[in-house]
């Protein structure tokens, strides 16, 4: 059994080719300067500063042929799947639906709503729009995992104590083995992150594990090589 250096222990990966990548929400509105999360005071270079590293990843998964899922957060544009709970939270200057500095705010087709350049899905990569926090709440996401028998997730993206956090815990619920790429999923607030990752690692793995993008790419090569090998024409 192939496995990957990680925290609590070894992530032990599936025989055969059952495994996924998720990247959370690498949106506009949340990583650029004028976007949402620039709005509302946060540092959003922060999250800029794992895009190599996402990048990385991402293209080796590519190389591998690995299925992959990107998710945006966003909502129609008549706010019929935002409940005034989330709408109204926070009482800020500028809220969902609002015009922001990139169009509407999380609003499914505005400029902000797109996908960074660097990280945007090639043809053959699914893009799940999700309401929610969680990449599994009112989406066709765990539908198709399934109809690709995949039962091991690697969850990438930000911000890591909210969307990422949640979708993994979701997935945990449901079955799914996962593991948070440390140095590939990023918070405004770096204590927050320390947080997270200590919290799904804990008590041998409650949620999962974590491992950075260099130890799983290691494992991937050592996992991936032989089948490619296999299936290689002389």
């Amino acid at each position: 059994m192939t496995s990957i250096t990680a925290q609590p222990y070894e992530y032990e990966l599936p025989e055969s080719s059952q495994l996924a990548l998720i990247v959370i929400d690498m949106q506009r509105d949340f990583m650029e300067p004028g976007g949402f999360g620039d709005a509302l005071g946060n540092d959003v270079q922060r999250l800029q500063a794992i895009v190599p590293t996402l990048k990385q990843l991402l293209e080796g998964c590519r190389a591998l042929g690995l299925p992959i899922f990107h998710t945006v957060e966003g909502h129609q544009p008549d706010l019929s799947d935002c409940p005034p709970a989330k709408r109204l939270r926070g009482r800020g200057s500028l809220t969902i639906g609002d015009q922001g500095g990139m169009g509407r705010i999380l609003i499914l087709g505005e400029p902000g709503n797109s996908i960074i350049p660097e990280l945007a899905p090639l043809p053959g990569e699914t893009l799940i729009p999700k309401p929610g926090k969680g990449a599994f709440y009112n989406t066709n996401l765990e539908a198709l995992l399934k109809a690709q028998n995949i039962t091991h997730l690697l969850i990438t993206g930000v911000t890591t104590e909210v969307c990422v956090q949640t979708t993994m815990r979701e997935a945990n619920d449901r079955g799914y083995e996962c593991l948070m790429v440390e140095d590939a999923t990023e918070s405004y607030f770096p204590e927050f992150k320390q947080a997270t990752l200590e919290m799904v690692r804990a008590q041998g793995g409650i949620v999962g594990w974590t491992a950075t993008t260099e130890q799983i790419l290691q494992g991937l090569n050592q996992w991936k090589c032989p089948q490619v090998a296999a299936g290689s024409p002389s």
